[in-house]
């Protein structure tokens, strides 16, 4: 780890895009790191980027991003095809990786990644955000002391309508665009979090749209023992975006999951519980969680978190490739 200012991790943001806005615009929320330096495929487009959110280095290429000395982790930013190129791209120079989800398009690509991780001794980690907020981790909780007794069912939603925009990365099926990988990770990923990622059996349908991508899906999952999920997601189609989870004395509703401002735990004949979480009154968006938990991680000397662990991540890849398979996509790159 480099000499850091503080003890703080310092960060390199490989792409310039909204979500790599987002997750700079975080980083000074985040207690353990800091914002080093950003690569894009321009030098041009770095510059512009390190200037808006105060990055003191920029490189006009990943390459060299990856190979600066002073940077000790990379947030990959970039679109889902792009991501297993550049998380090697980042491990070749040592780096510590948190890639943005969906991890890859793929479980064949995200096991290259995985490998190589391995081999080089070297942090990696999908970028499920949600997965760091407050009430997400109250509710891992409340799971764990069983306060909803044996749970059953998770009920989970995705959606919002982008228009129609068939250039666009949404639509674009050479971009990995539709529904499942953008918009669907989120709630495959919550019943992961629930049930874990390898259910015992998956039945899904989708709306393949003229562009051929999926643009609404749902996917019943059967774990055994009566435990079920219900997912659904889409790009064209609104939905409240609200998950909840069933038990044999309760239920756990966290209005609009993947955001996760409250939750609220129901216990049969109890007055409810809510937990909220008041980062927004601190200015703080929510993905400074998981650079913390990538800063505390390398300051301990692991290689991955627990909170979602390239195993988990692994199934739940091989389970999306599973889903497309039922609805006969392919991507054009594959």
């Amino acid at each position: 780890m480099s000499e850091a200012t503080n003890g703080n991790i310092k960060w390199g943001i490989l792409g310039t895009g909204w979500i790599a806005e987002q997750f700079a615009a975080d980083l000074k929320h985040a207690s353990n790191g800091e914002l080093y330096a950003v690569g894009s495929r321009t030098k041009e487009s770095a510059d512009k980027f390190a200037a808006k959110f105060g990055a003191p280095v920029t490189h006009g290429s990943y390459e060299e991003l990856a190979n600066d000395p002073d940077v000790d982790a990379i947030y990959v930013a970039t679109p889902h095809p792009f991501h297993k190129e550049n998380v090697l791209t980042a491990l070749s120079g040592g780096k510590a990786v948190l890639c943005e989800k969906p991890f890859t398009v793929s479980a064949g690509e995200l096991e290259e990644l995985i490998e190589s991780a391995r081999e080089k001794k070297l942090f990696l980690m999908e970028g499920m955000w949600s997965r760091f907020l407050p009430p997400l981790i109250q509710v891992r909780e409340w799971l764990a002391e069983e306060k909803i007794g044996d749970v059953k069912i998770v009920k989970a939603e995705f959606g919002f309508d982008a228009g129609w925009n068939p250039e666009g990365r949404l639509l674009n099926p050479e971009l990995g665009g539709g529904a499942l990988l953008d918009a669907g990770i989120y709630p495959v990923s919550f019943a992961s979090m629930v049930f874990g990622p390898n259910p015992q059996n998956v039945w899904t349908t989708a709306h393949l749209g003229e562009t051929g991508v999926d643009e609404h899906f749902t996917i019943l999952l059967d774990y055994g023992d009566g435990k079920t999920a219900s997912l659904h997601g889409g790009i064209r189609v609104n939905f409240p975006n609200d998950a909840f989870i069933h038990g044999t004395k309760g239920y756990i509703h966290i209005p609009q999951f993947l955001f996760a401002k409250e939750a609220t735990l129901y216990i049969n004949g109890e007055e409810p519980i809510t937990v909220t979480d008041d980062r927004e009154d601190r200015g703080i968006k929510g993905y400074a969680y998981e650079a913390e938990e990538v800063g505390k991680a390398l300051q301990e000397g692991r290689h991955e978190s627990p909170v979602i662990s390239l195993a988990e991540s692994m199934g739940i890849m091989r389970l999306l490739d599973n889903v497309r398979a039922q609805w006969g996509l392919k991507y054009p790159f594959e």
